[in-house]
């Protein structure tokens, strides 16, 4: 029977699960699920999406709330009916409220308080009447506009016959993570965060900063993935800093973090460098900053990134702003080198994931003495003619990892839908 808990002698079956994050982080996805769940077998993209994957699950559903780089998880219950009206009988409803409370027990900390459906004709007669046998049997209470316990109903992809289930087994989107208890305009999304850091390859001996660190995500989720040596917040915003820390707080990563209210063209925060590994989410120019100054302010970041960056460090950007970030990486060509990018759709938005390295054998940076004056900002570099940005001709390093993980996945054995 479809969602079978339990297979013979009590073991754990194998159950069908699939994973929606924002679309352009598949690789990353594949990579974590490669640590995190490395018995989970048979993911591919589930067809004609592409914001999903799905795949096979032996054992406890708990570890899939862990993942970081996933918007929302949902058990999957495939049942050989020709239309949605043969859920309500005992056989298969049963099978689905067993789901609902299983979503309940695996969010002790937060259960979910209702439930909702997601589908075509969610008003329909057969809908409605679902809805009141889900009441009734699973003790939820139905809202329509904000269940916590989402049931989506489909027909079985690349079936003749059948409809699908999807049962989310976490209260909210694993997006929405507990810690964010201070938000901040244009906050990076937690999980392009947690793909930021998967990507940096993050070790513990690593000097971390987050440059322009706005309410501090991108901190939490690098020591949230362990521990590193130092890390550093800098902001020029003081409302930034007190929602980064409150956050910190919530996160109990207070005392792991110092932040600085300066700006980047100051010396300050060099003075706490070399880093190893450095993060940057610039404004985009639509709730935060303005787009008319972005380029310069790109390319300011690219060289000052460089200035405090220790020999072999990795570099990752997140940006809106492609068009600029490419004149400027083309500018700053003899200091960093592109390992890695990737594009994501997000509510409209298509920013990139850069993955830069530094070049050792580039200009020559020392610290600067205490009470030195700051380097003014310089100038972008003209936009015409500009040579084609190199493309890494092969992965590397930890995009190399992140690559072949996905190579591995969706080369697995598929299991019949």
């Amino acid at each position: 029977m479809a969602g079978d808990r339990y297979g013979e002698r009590g073991r754990y079956a194998e159950r069908k699960i699939e994973l929606m994050f924002l679309p352009g982080l598949e690789d990353v996805v594949l990579d974590e699920l490669a640590d995190r769940l490395p018995d989970s077998a048979g993911w591919r993209p589930v067809p004609g999406r592409q914001d999903s994957i799905e795949g096979y699950v032996t054992g406890p559903l708990a570890p899939l709330l862990d993942l970081t780089t996933v918007v929302a998880p949902f058990l999957v219950l495939s049942f050989p009916v020709p239309r949605p009206k043969s859920l309500l009988e005992y056989e298969y409803l049963s099978v689905i409220v067993a789901a609902m409370r299983e979503a309940v027990d695996l969010n002790r900390r937060r259960p979910p308080q209702s439930f909702r459906i997601e589908a075509a004709g969610s008003d329909s007669p057969v809908m409605r009447a679902l809805a009141r046998e889900l009441e009734e049997a699973s003790g939820l209470p139905e809202d329509p506009a904000d269940g916590e316990c989402v049931l989506r109903l489909r027909r079985t992809p690349e079936q003749d016959e059948g409809w699908d289930a999807l049962i989310r087994i976490s209260t909210l989107p694993l997006s929405a993570r507990p810690w964010r208890v201070e938000g901040y305009a244009a906050a990076v999304n937690a999980t392009v965060a947690a793909a930021m850091v998967r990507v940096s390859g993050p070790r513990a001996e690593d000097r971390v900063a987050n440059l322009m660190c706005g309410s501090g995500t991108l901190l939490v989720e690098r020591l949230l993935a362990g521990p590193a040596a130092c890390a550093v917040g800098v902001d020029s915003a003081q409302s930034a800093l007190a929602a980064a820390a409150d956050n910190l707080e919530a996160a109990g990563l207070t005392d792991q973090v110092d932040l600085l209210e300066t700006d980047l063209r100051d010396d300050e925060w060099l003075r706490t460098g070399p880093f190893d590994c450095l993060y940057a989410d610039p404004p985009w120019g639509d709730k935060s900053g303005r787009h008319t100054e972005n380029e310069a302010l790109h390319l300011m970041l690219l060289r000052r990134a460089y200035a405090g960056a220790a020999e072999g460090a990795r570099l990752v950007v997140l940006t809106h702003e492609i068009r600029f970030m490419e004149r400027c990486l083309r500018a700053t060509s003899d200091m960093w080198r592109l390992e890695y990018e990737a594009r994501i759709f997000q509510k409209g938005h298509h920013p990139r994931i850069y993955l830069l390295a530094r070049r050792d054998d580039g200009p020559a940076v020392s610290l600067p003495e205490p009470g030195a004056a700051a380097a003014s900002p310089t100038a972008p570099a003209p936009a015409d003619p500009d040579p084609a940005l190199p493309r890494p001709t092969a992965r590397t390093g930890r995009a190399d990892a992140v690559a072949a993980a996905a190579r591995r996945r969706l080369a697995g054995p598929r299991r019949p839908n």
